[in-house]
């Protein structure tokens, strides 16, 4: 049985009468999940809806608001749902409705979830053949809304894909040391999990479909105002499995170590500003 049988097909909206409760029975599992807090629903939402996703996905890559080919993301590309068939946009927007956020909170447990109007990094995301995605940990600052990353919703829309196309959604310990679940990105299929800093997850395998065809999926993200000045602003911390061949990201350790560094520097630099002026005096 579809999990979400109540969202329209036609139009994807949810009615503002679902139980309100609907989630709770999930929120066990979810918060027994390793090696952080996530689930897997199966049949998550009408399949029909997902079906006009299909069609309307993109076949260019004209449309794409980031394109990604780098050592940690390989053929990724995102879409912002904005600009896209308004059938996909409608859909987004139940995505960001209170129906839907209600049940979020209820799988999780946090309440207060925020969605994100500007969609950043989020909406239709497609990794072409030879791609991948190297373990990371998620940015957790929404630097424009000044908000808390909390929970990440990903739904795939792979028909008929099988493990050893690559693109399984990996999970990974804190420390590096092992993938503790890997999750077939079939058709239909969603994972909802945590997002600090410690949860370490990626799709490192990369997609070699017999028919090329690309791992595509629906990628959604919440927060909430609990961002305050003692957090630390982090960027995508990308990871190294032991014993791979995946590559360190440098660019991001060089920023981190520049942006640490910076302010001691102004400093020194203001100081000497300072007494210059004073000497001329």
């Amino acid at each position: 049985m579809v999990y979400l049988h109540e969202m329209d097909e036609k139009n994807g909206f949810i009615p503002y009468d679902i139980d309100r409760e609907k989630g709770c029975e999930l929120h066990e599992t979810f918060q027994n999940g390793a090696p952080y807090p996530h689930i897997i629903i199966d049949d998550f939402l009408p399949p029909d809806i997902l079906d006009v996703c299909l069609r309307e996905f993109p076949a260019g890559s004209d449309n794409a608001e980031e394109k990604f080919d780098r050592n940690q993301e390989r053929l990724k590309e995102s879409f912002n749902p904005d600009r896209l068939h308004p059938s996909i946009r409608q859909l987004f927007y139940s995505f960001n409705s209170r129906p839907f956020i209600r049940i979020v909170e209820n799988v999780t447990g946090i309440k207060g979830l925020v969605p994100d109007p500007y969609f950043a990094g989020a909406g239709l995301h497609r990794v072409s053949q030879g791609g991948h995605l190297s373990i990371h940990a998620d940015f957790n600052h929404h630097k424009p809304m000044n908000l808390e990353r909390r929970v990440n919703v990903l739904i795939y829309l792979n028909k008929d894909w099988r493990a050893e196309y690559g693109g399984s959604f990996e999970l990974w310990d804190q420390g590096m040391t092992r993938c503790v679940r890997s999750v077939v990105p079939s058709f239909n299929r969603c994972v909802m999990f945590n997002t600090t800093l410690e949860s370490m997850h990626g799709n490192p395998q990369p997609i070699n479909h017999p028919d090329r065809v690309p791992r595509r999926s629906i990628a959604l993200y919440y927060y909430t105002a609990t961002w305050d000045e003692t957090k630390r602003d982090a960027t995508t911390q990308f990871r190294v499995r032991p014993g791979t061949s995946d590559h360190v990201d440098w660019r991001v350790r060089f920023s981190e170590a520049a942006t640490e560094l910076a302010p001691p520097l102004v400093m020194r630099s203001v100081r000497r500003l300072k007494k210059r002026l004073a000497g001329a005096s």
